[in-house]
């Protein structure tokens, strides 16, 4: 199975760290976050991994080569001028071979305990009985930012809430993308904004809800909460 990642992100802020570093190489417990996610994926049975780089991409290269020391085949597509995430996954397909037919795609700045074989195993056993869906997204339930305030009908406080669950679900990054998606990616741009919204509408993308630990790391917030679990991922 192949994976592409993307890789390009500049993490504005999580400076310093990402002014000699694309995000997805900064560490979080010894690690850069893009071995994290290698070995996630080799877990899930991912045996060759596309790096879709841009900014500092040969930070990656330098500490990945060709994969051999991490156990699998490392691609890079690099972009001469940024596409855009859509077009960044767009770029990248041509390096998988057309024998295979369900491709992982993550966005570089996830670390989640959520298996790969779960996601996998739904979005094959779902497409089976629904032909038309090209993509499965991994969904997470929306945590509120904010401590919520409980008061009674006279306005008096009776408590506080932290890290309330909200009733809605957000986008984790993680897919399973059908092979023909890629004529559904734009040449330049984003597929969360432009492929997402038209496959949902035609009835074409499916979604794993997963309460397993999830953290996208995008700031120092981010990186702590992602090492103080670290023993749930």
């Amino acid at each position: 199975m192949f994976a592409l990642i993307l890789a390009g992100g500049k993490g504005e802020r999580l400076r310093p760290l990402t002014d000699t570093l694309p995000k997805p190489m900064v560490s979080v417990c010894g690690k850069p976050i893009l071995e994290h996610q290698v070995t996630w994926l080799k877990a899930g049975g991912v045996t060759d991994v596309v790096f879709l780089g841009g900014y500092r991409w040969e930070a990656i290269k330098d500490h990945f080569g060709d994969g051999n020391d991490f156990g699998i085949n490392a691609h890079y597509s690099v972009e001469d001028s940024p596409l855009g995430r859509g077009g960044a996954i767009k770029a990248g397909f041509p390096m998988v071979p057309g024998t295979e037919n369900i491709v992982a795609v993550l966005n570089g700045d996830v670390i989640t305990a959520e298996t790969l074989a779960n996601l996998s195993g739904q979005h094959q056993e779902r497409k089976a009985a629904n032909k038309s869906h090209l993509a499965t997204i991994m969904v997470v339930p929306m945590v509120s930012p904010y401590g919520l305030v409980d008061m009674d009908n006279s306005g008096t406080v009776t408590g506080f809430l932290e890290k309330v669950e909200m009733d809605h679900w957000i986008n984790g990054g993680i897919y399973l993308f059908e092979r023909s998606i890629a004529d559904e990616l734009p040449d330049l741009g984003d597929h969360e904004t432009e492929t997402f919204p038209r496959l949902a509408a035609a009835g074409q993308l499916l979604a794993v809800q997963s309460r397993a630990f999830w953290r996208s790391v995008d700031s120092f917030k981010d990186l702590k909460e992602a090492e103080d679990n670290a023993g749930s991922w």
